[in-house]
């Protein structure tokens, strides 16, 4: 496996912390989560990050969809991910900063709803990936017995 493998798994596996990260402050600290979503595309520096960061998100669920557990829905997730992302970068970042401002007071009125969709996201990728694994990352290993 070479080295864009790895890099794709590793960043995988920190987008599945980010969103059960995400999950539990909804969760727990809902006045906190809300600032952070309200925080997104709030200046121009801000909103081409966010795009940066969708596009190697995708790119890397992409590569890795064909390894993991739900391949087709993964696949589906990536290509939206970058498709939509490729719309941002056309559009002027205003538009998706006034965007930003008009639906995230609305969803944060959900975020305990969030918050548990967030959790399953996370935990679903972390399983998914978990099947392209040479050495899996979340299973115990269970004794081998000999039998006499």
């Amino acid at each position: 496996m070479g080295l864009i493998h790895y890099l794709a798994m590793t960043v995988i596996l920190l987008v599945a912390a980010y969103f059960i990260a995400l999950g539990f402050i909804a969760l727990i600290k809902p006045s906190l989560a809300a600032r952070f979503l309200l925080g997104f595309a709030q200046n121009i520096v801000v909103h081409y990050c966010e795009l940066l960061l969708r596009l190697i998100v995708g790119f890397a669920l992409l590569h890795q969809s064909a390894t993991m557990q739900f391949t087709n829905a993964i696949k589906l997730f990536a290509w939206t991910l970058i498709f939509s992302t490729l719309v941002l970068f056309v559009l002027p970042w205003r538009w998706h900063r006034q965007f930003a401002q008009k639906v995230v007071p609305y969803a944060n009125r959900y975020l305990s709803v969030i918050g548990v969709i967030s959790l399953t996201l996370g935990i679903s990728l972390i399983f998914a990936l978990n099947a392209s694994a040479q050495t899996p990352i979340v299973a115990p290993r269970i004794a081998q017995t000999s039998h006499s």
